[in-house]
């Protein structure tokens, strides 16, 4: 009860220091700065690591929207039987799906136009069929790949192909493989007409360009992979899982089988992401960090200011505990009323980020967010818990922090002096 009591009486000055008197107007303004400071700091802190995980996972999911979770190929050439893999990677935990797919570079050939491309022969059901497309009379894509029909076999390409080429759903591209005929007239191009049935109807992202689908039957008549698959594609139920599946898949498909991850193919690239992330929380923290000063200087002109309190305050019988606790309560409480007010802005701006930057750009008619450049839908911005949690702590830290010179500055403070000389 004498410990609540002590921390009421502490609290109810390091109140009472906060609210200052005509003539301390000056430290009130330096208060209201450095919470301005620490607000500011952490909310701009919050928007940049929501925004940065935006972008994280936007790049991703435009990675995993045509690359497999685990890939599995044989060196040095075609798997000459996928369906022993196929079982085995099946009965793998975690594992949704594994299926056999034909991939071989080509160039595509319409209206005088080229485009390089890699030609992907893909089973029914495998995850690019998800992707919406422009399609003949609004029927799915895989109807054209999979469904018997009369004339050319149909092919899937990428808006970005498809401008290229200047064709549209419907149009006749040739296909042109690194392969070569010997004929009686000499050496000429293998080559054969494809009918593009869909064509993606976002922009392209950071691989979909590189892709042109077709059927699996169809690649392998096509390039002479009768019987013979490029590799096998293993999806995972979630993309956290992919590191144990990958790992037990190498137990149990050893040499000469290669089982690699999508972040074996393309984790450099992240890795750079999170680097940039971890290099701005940095530099927004010593933004944090240079308020957190604001709050020191606040502190000091008040322990100047109160001298003469400080020393009563002794005389009464105060600890140097209980100065010292008074000076480090109202840091805190500055600390604490600027990382507040900065979490709700922060979270609140990130949270409607695309709002707001629609509403820029309609207001000062300019483009900030080009959509077809980084193939996003939205404005990528996701706010985690654990990223506000961190910020919060680390400006509740820096506040403490601060607040240690001031505080031991006034404990040790002579009362008899200060009466002499405040």
């Amino acid at each position: 009860m004498d410990g609540l009591r002590l921390m009421g009486y502490e609290l109810f000055v390091s109140l009472r220091y906060l609210r200052a008197k005509r003539k301390q107007t000056f430290i009130s303004v330096i208060s209201f700065i450095s919470i301005a400071g620490v607000t500011l700091g952490v909310a701009a802190l919050i928007v940049v690591l929501a925004v940065m995980t935006g972008f994280h996972d936007g790049v991703r999911k435009q990675i995993l929207g045509n690359i497999p979770h685990v890939l599995i190929q044989h060196y040095g050439g075609g798997m000459a039987e996928p369906q022993s893999v196929i079982d085995v990677a099946s009965a793998t935990p975690n594992v949704l799906s594994a299926q056999p797919f034909v991939s071989r570079e080509a160039m595509l050939l319409a209206q005088g136009n080229v485009s390089a491309v890699s030609v992907k022969g893909v089973a029914e059901g495998n995850k690019v069929f998800n992707q919406e497309f422009l399609t003949l009379g609004g029927r799915p894509v895989q109807e054209y790949f999979f469904e018997p029909k009369e004339g050319l076999p149909g092919i899937a390409i990428a808006m970005d192909t498809a401008t290229t080429l200047g064709v549209a759903v419907g149009d006749r591209i040739n296909v042109i493989p690194p392969e070569f005929n010997v004929t009686p007239f000499g050496v000429i191009p293998k080559m054969k007409p494809f009918e593009v049935v869909g064509i993606t109807t976002a922009g392209s992202g950071i691989v979909d360009a590189f892709y042109a689908y077709i059927s699996l039957e169809q690649a392998q008549l096509f390039l002479g992979t009768e019987g013979m698959v490029t590799g096998v594609e293993v999806e995972v139920d979630h993309f956290d899982h992919v590191a144990e599946v990958t790992e037990l898949l190498r137990e149990k498909l050893p040499f000469p089988l290669s089982v690699r991850s999508w972040e074996d193919l393309f984790g450099s690239f992240l890795s750079a992401l999170k680097l940039e992330k971890l290099g701005l929380f940095i530099v927004l923290t010593i933004i944090i960090l240079v308020a957190a000063f604001n709050i020191a200087t606040t502190l000091i002109m008040v322990v100047m200011e109160k001298s003469k309190d400080i020393a009563v305050l002794r005389s009464m019988g105060a600890t140097s505990r209980s100065i010292t606790r008074i000076f480090m309560l109202e840091g805190l409480i500055i600390g604490s009323m600027g990382t507040l007010l900065g979490t709700a802005l922060g979270v609140g701006i990130a949270t409607h980020a695309d709002a707001i930057i629609k509403a820029l750009e309609g207001i000062f008619k300019i483009k900030i967010f080009e959509k077809s450049v980084y193939g996003m839908d939205s404005f990528p911005s996701v706010v985690h818990g654990s990223d506000v949690l961190a910020v919060a702590l680390v400006a509740m830290g820096i506040s403490l922090f601060a607040t240690l010179y001031p505080a031991w500055r006034a404990s040790r403070m002579d009362p008899a002096e200060a009466l002499r000389y405040g």
